[in-house]
């Protein structure tokens, strides 16, 4: 079904079922859920005292957003009451959830509601500083920013009001970061930013490659915005012009084959930048009167005009499967997406912008992003693999039924509350069509922390781990298993998930080299590392194919990928009708993004062997050592039989970080004493990480105790690699987790705690 079949469905004579949906009597429980969802709840959505305490509950969450949302009801003459207990509970039964920040500011004093705006930048300190300081009030509202640099003239251009050079918008952009770092947003979540430069800016080279050192930027996502003639000329091999945004006049040409493979070798030496297809953004443009579409939102999935902004939701599609049937409850899903359409309609009306444009905009306008997440359980409930055929039929028949149901659900709204202001003029204003409610209804979003909290799968990502080992946040002495609880209740039944199996994947991860699995077993329940690009970027086309807005989706690639593999990606992107796509090469940002666990035991020292006994004299070396904290200091003594004991120094005695480094040395020398063989002790603290890595000789130094490791290791400081200089970062990097310490995980264009603590750059 295309677009147009979707429109033709409400032509007059068409009635889209009104849909009560009165759910008489509702009590307001408190929800049952996951101890995992209790602790992101409490850490960062639900309200606390000046003191700390917790002053609601999950449930009570939950009635706070539901009441705010459906006082709006009363505008237009429905039942506020009636209306609290139907949002209150689809979001307590795990049907829908909104974006972050509606749950976080909804009935509070702030009421900023919206997760994603996108602010014009124009080519003057005027503008450009206003919109740094528009950022900050946004960032603190808990939203997140998208800027176009397009229109600043390049470095080295001419400022005719002083006669000097400009610096381009590269170096507007570190303002930018900066204020960014100094605002947190809503205390919940660090600032997210967009940034977009159009391919034929003269900039773009420097554009492509300015993350290459990733101490700049950090609060950046860059995507270049490829037009049809840039695509044009690299269809053909030739050249395309670049324009001075100043003077509208073409001022040189590139290569199209070479911008190209700048931004194909950039991406997979970091991850950065990701491609939009702006002509392609504009052409699905709804109102192209009121303005031009020059950016997205930080994940890339929402393209907006200046000043606009729009809230998201996602329906849970994990809940949408029927399991005894291996099928979809058509009609549960079409009642949520109805619900969900009313909730984000409601959310304009009470919704508090930051700014009186971004009002303006929107009320004009009227986005809303109703959304997915689950998918990857519903492929599990309905037995089909994420990588088939059969998986992309169902993605695109589940999805062209949300889009016709939610756009059916605006033209209702549109008959009691009016259509969009701005609807004379735009794609739904032609002959036969009757007025809708909203230009934009469906956006699928990286899901982040609520689908943590509604306990799914990311969007319509496949899952990064079937199972994985949890530290208690809470218990540092204790762990937990934790397993996708569909696949378990398989594994259980069909004889093989015993605890000593589930234990051996938590260290896993994937059934891959796994024995004693059924094979249909095995080709269902598939990682994301073990489906291939291809069929990432056929299921991000299948969902973009009835989407309104835009698909945010991370095409993940093996750490052996080449540069061609993510060329492929890139042009079969554009070739399948993608708006943008983002590549995430394994280990292109970390020497290691995700250790599930070690597969290889620890070598134990021989208990009947005597303790290496000290000689008087014994000869070592001092490295030096960069770490996130400082110059380490790290010496080896040896005797005839290695190394025997080892020191390390790291800035003023009597502080905590040389108290650790001591202690640290102190027990490796007893290992190493006690014959404990060195290669042990180095698979022990190799890639141990803080959230503050260094750099030495090309290489990354996850801590301390890495740095320690890596001099045990080669017993001499990392060699230089040719082309770089001794200290310089490799190009792109993560660290770890901020909250816990694990590994971070690219998905839906965001960063995210690998185990999922609750740390995400996204909601």
């Amino acid at each position: 079904m295309s677009r147009p079949d979707l429109f033709d469905s409400l032509k007059p004579g068409h009635e889209a079922a009104a849909a009560p949906m009165r759910d008489e009597g509702i009590p307001y429980p408190e929800p049952a859920m996951s101890q995992n969802a209790l602790r992101v709840l409490s850490k960062r959505y639900l309200r606390r005292s000046e003191d700390g305490r917790l002053l609601e509950t999950p449930g009570g969450m939950f009635r706070r957003v539901a009441e705010t949302v459906a006082a709006a009801e009363e505008v237009w003459g429905g039942d506020p009451a009636e209306w609290t207990g139907v949002f209150y509970s689809m979001m307590t039964k795990g049907e829908f959830l909104p974006n972050t920040p509606t749950l976080i500011n909804a009935g509070g004093g702030m009421g900023q509601l919206s997760a994603c705006f996108v602010l014009p930048v124009e080519d003057s300190m005027e503008s450009i500083f206003n919109a740094v300081k528009n950022t900050a009030l946004i960032h603190k509202s808990g939203g997140g920013t998208g800027f176009s640099f397009s229109r600043i003239r390049p470095a080295q251009d001419l400022v005719r009001t002083t006669m000097g050079v400009s610096s381009g918008p590269i170096s507007f952009m570190t303002v930018f970061d900066r204020a960014t770092d100094t605002v947190k947003q809503g205390g919940v979540r660090r600032g997210a930013n967009m940034a977009v430069l159009r391919v034929d800016h003269p900039d773009i080279m420097a554009f492509i490659n300015c993350k290459r050192d990733m101490a700049n930027l950090n609060n950046f996502n860059l995507s270049v915005a490829l037009t049809d003639s840039f695509l044009a000329a690299l269809e053909a091999g030739g050249d395309y012009g670049l324009v001075n945004p100043r003077t509208r006049e073409v001022t040189g040409a590139l290569s199209a084959c070479e911008v190209f493979g700048a931004i194909v070798d950039s991406a997979w030496a970091s991850g950065e930048p990701g491609i939009i297809f702006i002509d392609l953004m504009n052409r699905a443009n709804p109102t192209p009167l009121v303005g031009e579409i020059e950016a997205t939102n930080p994940c890339g999935e929402q393209p907006l005009l200046p000043y606009e902004a729009c809230n998201l939701g996602s329906v849970n599609l994990s809940v949408m499967g029927v399991p005894d049937k291996r099928s979809v409850d058509w009609n549960r899903l079409e009642k949520t997406v109805r619900c969900g359409v009313r909730f984000l309609d409601d959310v304009i009306q009470v919704n508090r912008y930051p700014l009186p444009e971004i009002a303006s905009m929107v009320a004009g306008n009227r986005k809303i992003g109703l959304g997915v997440m689950g998918f990857a359980e519903m492929l599990f409930v309905c037995g089909i693999p994420y990588d088939s055929e059969e998986a992309l039929e169902l993605a695109e028949r589940i999805m062209s039924f949300i889009a016709d149901k939610a756009l059916g659900e605006s033209v209702e709204l549109a008959k009691r509350r009016g259509a969009f202001p701005n609807f004379k003029g735009s794609v739904y204003d032609r002959n036969g069509m009757p007025p809708v409610r909203n230009a934009t209804v469906t956006t699928i979003a990286p899901t982040g922390s609520i689908s943590i909290i509604a306990g799914c799968s990311s969007g319509i990502e496949p899952v990064f781990a079937l199972a994985f080992t949890r530290k208690n946040l809470l218990d540092e002495g204790m762990e937990m298993r934790e397993v996708v609880p569909f696949f378990e209740k398989v594994a259980r039944e069909r004889g093989f998930g015993t605890d000593e199996f589930l234990s051996l994947l938590a260290l896993k991860g994937s059934l891959a080299g796994m024995e004693g699995v059924p094979e249909d077993v095995r080709r269902v329940f598939v990682t994301s590392h073990d489906i291939s690009p291809e069929w990432h970027v056929r299921m991000q086309a299948a969902f973009q194919k009835f989407t309104d807005n835009a698909v945010s989706k991370t095409v993940n690639l093996p750490r052996s990928a080449t540069r061609e593999d993510v060329a492929r990606v890139f042009l079969l992107a554009g070739e399948l009708g993608c708006k943008g796509v983002t590549v995430y090469r394994d280990g292109s940002r970390d020497r290691q993004v995700l250790n599930l666990g070690r597969s290889e035991p620890a070598i134990e020292a021989s208990a009947s062997a005597e303790p290496r006994s000290r000689p008087e004299f014994v000869s070592g070396i001092t490295r030096r050592m960069k770490t996130g904290c400082g110059d380490l200091f790290v010496t080896i003594n040896r005797d005839d039989k290695g190394p025997v004991e080892v020191f390390s120094r790291l800035g003023k005695a009597g502080g905590c970080a040389s108290s650790q480094g001591e202690a640290l040395c102190r027990m490796i020398s007893l290992a190493l004493s006690n014959h404990v063989p060195p290669e042990a002790i180095v698979r022990e603290l190799r890639g141990i990480s803080c959230n503050r890595p260094g750099w030495q000789g090309g290489r990354r130094i996850n801590s301390c105790a890495d740095a320690i490791a890596l001099a045990l290791e080669t017993g001499e400081a990392p060699k230089e690699e040719a082309g770089r200089e001794p200290d310089e970062p490799p190009p792109g990097h993560t660290g770890a987790c901020p909250n816990c310490g694990a590994g971070l995980k690219h998905e839906s264009g965001c960063v995210s705690c690998s185990l999922d603590c609750g740390y995400t750059e996204c909601g």
